[in-house]
């Protein structure tokens, strides 16, 4: 079982303990606003949500963590690598991405998270390239990829939503170069 550890941050696999907490954070509108087409989602959605992303972990050898909150163990939500097929034009790819409760925003938790995830797609997978999409207006989420160290390299739209979206890169060769 692949467990991270952050000055702040647990990145671990998901538990069941982990849905109420996690669809409470999918009932948000804010939190969700730049998800998909915007819509919450429900606990069963969650449930099996958290159900593909394990099983992301079975096929691919990585996925999306839960993240945990190291003093005080409460789920923050999830960072983690999975496969963007969401937008067919930039395939194959692993996108790194993260979702955070609103309690938990404007607190470095995310870079710190998505930061880790970035380093073991790297350094753990061999992964030659990471995406990052985030829909245009989003600037929190751009705000991160750019200290993640990721380029803007193109604006499109996603065709399973009609939003547009800017899609940032980073490969193994920047990330080895740049300063820890």
């Amino acid at each position: 079982m692949v467990r991270l550890e952050t000055p702040r941050l647990i990145l671990r696999r998901w538990r069941e303990e982990d849905v109420a907490p996690m669809a409470a954070l999918h009932a948000d509108p804010e939190v969700m606003r730049w998800i998909r087409d915007g819509s919450v989602r429900d606990e069963q959605q969650t449930r099996d949500g958290i159900r593909a992303w394990e099983g992301e972990w079975e096929s691919r050898g990585f996925g999306l963590f839960a993240v945990e909150i190291r003093s005080t163990g409460e789920l923050a939500g999830f960072t983690g690598l999975s496969v963007p097929h969401f937008l067919p034009e930039v395939l194959p790819a692993v996108e790194v991405g993260w979702r955070l409760g609103r309690s938990h925003w404007g607190q470095g938790l995310a870079t710190e998270a998505a930061a880790a995830a970035v380093r073991f797609g790297f350094e753990e997978r061999g992964l030659e390239r990471i995406v990052s999409i985030a829909q245009v207006g989003n600037d929190a989420s751009e705000r991160i990829m750019a200290k993640l160290g990721m380029r803007p390299v193109r604006e499109t739209v996603s065709p399973a939503y009609g939003r547009r979206v800017r899609v940032f890169e980073l490969s193994s060769d920047q990330y080895a170069a740049a300063p820890r």
